[in-house]
């Protein structure tokens, strides 16, 4: 046994870990014999059943207690436990069973909130009902899992939610797919019926409760009516049979057309009495089967879904048509406030996406039902790495309302590049609308204690698949943990989240907590920097993956994310006085901040502006070369990253350490890719030079096309800023080798050798490089394997990826030399090579 304990701190790094528990691996922390008996030998958990979180959480505590600390705890069920006990109830049952008789000694609670005291080895922990009692068992997991003994044994904490309606959102299709999912396919979801083996829902529910989420919908907000046949009913019966013992609730997503294209009926008018009593018996069938269903969400006359405009009837009219077929069972009904035209014509100066949720459901106030909450998301447009609060928050005083932040990354990476959301969602939840002028963070009007709504709170769009990290990544997954957090409460410091998170997930060590911090606090700032600064949004392709670089595709299109950019101008004008009246539609108070070009704060400024390149920005410099230099600062911030992390070598699981590593490679090389292209995109729209001598000048690369090609000819790349120069090479045909080489130019030295390459979708084609005839490196194109998608089926801006081969040995006149060999549809593409002596980033 003095063994055991003797090693028990060390367990965890000798494993390797694949990022399945996340931050509830429960992994050993030093607490030797002595330590162990100032905890608990006893669990008691007061009426519980099979299904219950109160049995849950007493074998989270029994699990967590052996796992972290080597304690095997007995569990009991009665009233009366033994010394040396963690007592888990409700507080109904804990003052049934006379153990307190007086409501003296326990604090009012909230549904779902939690009471923990602990006083020596022993703990109470009472939940409003069983979900707090569960919440307050992970609490308890969660202070021993970091080493926190001083709590363990002192401490009283009342816990109640900021808000009753803490959803996630997972857009699963029926076929397995995941749309804007980068974790693999579907944990709930195969060939078109629910799964038959739901283990992983069920680690699923596991996660979001240690998090204090309540319900998931389980489906995509573009729905499919089939859903709804008998088979798939009883399959979410036994989904919410799965996630039930952890007090996770589902709910659903809908097809407003389904009476139509599913049920037979000859329209899907929510007025008509048919399709009223074909919802109404549809919403018993699934209450009969699922009596704790959490209700619907639905998207309607958005982007093509169906909806009520096609008979002329109100968005309330439609919500409320699913509200009352819910409202007998207590259900709620979650309607997005995504509507918008996206067929807009750019050339209307005063057309603005940004204006239609206030445009479409402002008037609506007070229309809607009871338990009717409508889902806005965070900013007017979708997801940006900037964007102002959706003004919509102060205009529906009567309505309720919830917040829908975007835990995967859309339009962030896709869990390939290194970003940590929550500062970016605290602009919003903390900013201030200065409703009536007087004081209204955000955060309360969405849990409705603002403006006295009975219903609010946050829905956030996970998307978690079967990789075994969920998210796709392991650093990605601090953003789900944060998102219930800050849902919980969202006063908490980002930061602090973090360093909470970290110790979950990667342990105590100082010096893990001081490089993860400092990665992930610099990451959101140094993205926004390399792909889309001042409020123009991300400058991503909006019409195909939403995920490299295009900025082109952001103007003469229809959806309405548009940054007007010309020779000499740039940006939105939204002002009242001369744009499209966007400003207008916040309170004065914020409104006239936003009206004016001198109190507008620069990171929005060319959201709610239309400037020349030229324009002087607060900090002196010109639009144009903010632009130059936040790019080339964003690249050098994301190439420092791998760095730190390699520091970590040792003090990380192998696993893990190598599966983060590879991802910041990446990200490092592909914040170039974005780097150049923004940056020779707007310099070749303006013509301005970069004070600098940066953009457009790398003195250490060799174009492909300027080396001898045997096998490759040249390939004229777009949109073409995605390419060095414009052109990249391919080979002759898609079965034959190619080789491009040539004399190096530089000075004898030790250099990095870059390639910078194209990895299509279609194919995996393989390259060599050679320095005379010894062999530096080779690689594949396989990121359909090691990013667990691969973004792009052309030779663009997201199929763009950097190979970096370090310390090489040149001497001026060396032959280096490239073989391509292409497989399936991918040509072996190469757009240039780089020698970069140290320091140098290119």
């Amino acid at each position: 046994m003095r063994w055991y304990a003797a090693i028990w701190p060390f367990l965890a790094l000798a494993v390797a870990e694949d990022g399945s528990n996340a931050w509830l691996r429960y992994a050993p922390v030093p607490c030797n014999r002595a330590c162990q008996r100032k905890l608990a030998s006893h669990i008691a958990i007061l009426n519980a059943t099979e299904s219950s979180p109160i049995a849950t959480a007493g074998e989270e505590l029994q699990k967590g207690l052996h796992d972290i600390v080597g304690k095997h705890v007995t569990l009991t069920d009665g009233c009366h436990p033994p010394p040396s006990s963690i007592l888990v109830a409700t507080v109904a049952d804990y003052i049934n069973c006379n153990i307190s008789t007086s409501l003296k000694d326990i604090p009012p609670l909230d549904t779902d909130g939690f009471y923990l005291h602990t006083h020596g080895p022993s703990a109470t922990i009472l939940g409003q009902n069983p979900r707090g009692a569960l919440y307050g068992a992970f609490e308890y997991l969660s202070l021993l899992a970091q080493g926190d003994f001083a709590a363990l044994s002192n401490t009283t904490l009342v816990a109640n939610p900021h808000a009753p309606i803490r959803w996630v959102n997972q857009w699963d299709n029926m076929d397995g797919s995941i749309e804007r999912g980068y974790a693999g396919p579907s944990i709930f979801f195969s060939s078109g019926r629910i799964k038959d083996d739901l283990t992983r829902a069920r680690e699923y529910a596991r996660l979001l409760a240690s998090i204090r989420i309540n319900a998931v919908i389980v489906n995509n907000v573009n729905a499919n009516a089939s859903l709804l046949s008998p088979d798939n009913m009883d399959g979410l019966a036994r989904l919410a049979d799965t996630m039930r013992p952890y007090g996770i609730s589902v709910g659903i997503s809908l097809n407003f057309a389904s009476p139509q294209s599913f049920g037979g009926l000859d329209t899907y008018d929510p007025l008509d009495k048919s399709v009223i009593a074909w919802w109404a018996s549809i919403t018993d069938e699934l209450y009969s089967r699922i009596p704790d269903l959490a209700g619907y969400l639905v998207k309607a006359s958005s982007e093509g879904q169906p909806g009520p405009d096609a008979y002329n009837r109100t968005l309330a009219e439609g919500a409320n048509l699913f509200a009352r077929a819910l409202q007998p069972h207590g259900g709620v009904l979650m309607f997005r406030a995504f509507v918008y035209d996206h067929h807009m014509s750019e050339d209307v100066w005063t057309n603005d996406r940004a204006n239609a949720a206030v445009d479409f459901f402002a008037p609506l106030d007070g229309a809607f039902d009871e338990n009717v909450v409508v889902q806005i998301k965070f900013g007017p447009i979708d997801f940006q790495v900037r964007e102002p609060v959706s003004p919509l928050f102060a205009h529906l005083r009567n309505t309720n309302v919830a917040m829908e932040l975007q835990v995967t990354q859309e339009y962030l990476g896709q869990q390939n590049h290194l970003v940590y959301i929550p500062p970016l969602w605290k602009t919003i939840t903390d900013f201030d609308l200065r409703v009536d002028n007087a004081s209204s963070p955000v955060r309360d009007i969405v849990s409705g204690s603002h403006f006295a709504r009975p219903l609010g709170g946050w829905a956030g769009v996970v998307n978690v698949g079967t990789n075994t990290t969920w998210l796709g990544s392991h650093l990605a997954l601090s953003n789900l943990y944060a998102f219930g957090r800050l849902t919980w409460d969202p006063t908490l410091d980002a930061e602090e989240i973090l360093k909470t998170w970290t110790r979950l997930t990667f342990g105590n060590n100082p010096h893990v907590l001081s490089i993860i911090n400092s990665l992930s606090m610099s990451s959101w700032p140094a993205y926004e920097n390399y792909t889309g600064n001042l409020g123009i949004q991300t400058l991503t392709d909006i019409l195909y993956t939403h995920y490299g670089p295009n900025p082109a595709s952001q103007d003469g299109n229809g959806w309405g994310q548009w940054t007007r950019a010309d020779n000499d101008t740039i940006g939105m004008d939204r002002t009242v006085w001369n744009g499209t009246g966007f400003s207008g539609q916040y309170p004065p108070q914020v409104a006239a901040t936003y009206e004016s070009l001198e109190t507008t704060p620069d990171e929005l400024l060319l959201w709610f502006h239309h400037v020349p390149y030229t324009y002087q920005l607060k900090s002196g410099k010109s639009v144009i070369q903010h632009f130059y230099d936040a790019h080339y600062e964003g690249a050098e911030v994301a190439d420092s990253f791998v760095g730190l992390w390699e520091s970590l070598e040792g003090l990380v699981d192998e696993q893990r350490f190598e599966e983060v590593r590879s991802r910041l490679v990446y990200q490092a090389g592909h914040a170039v890719v974005w780097r150049d292209a923004i940056t020779n995109f707007y310099y070749n729209l303006s013509g301005i030079e970069d004070t600098r001598g940066r953009v457009g000048n790398h003195p250490w690369r060799i174009e492909a096309e300027d080396m001898q090609l045997d096998g490759y000819h040249p390939y004229t790349v777009s949109p073409f800023e995605t390419a060095s120069r414009g052109v990249a090479i391919v080979t002759e045909t898609n079965s034959t080798t190619g080789t491009a080489h040539m004399a190096v130019p530089f000075p004898d030295g030790v250099y990095d050798l870059v390639v910078n390459y194209y990895d299509l979708y279609g194919g995996q084609s393989k390259w060599t490089a050679y320095l005379n005839d010894e062999l530096v490196g080779s690689w594949s194109g396989d990121m359909e394997g090691t990013l667990g998608h691969t973004p792009s089926i052309y030779i663009d801006g997201h199929s763009a990826t950097r190979v970096r081969f370090h310390d090489v040995r040149v001497r001026q006149g060396d032959e280096v030399r490239i073989v391509g060999t292409p497989d399936g549809s991918e040509p072996a593409p190469l757009d240039y090579i780089a020698f970069l002596p140290e320091g140098v980033i290119d």
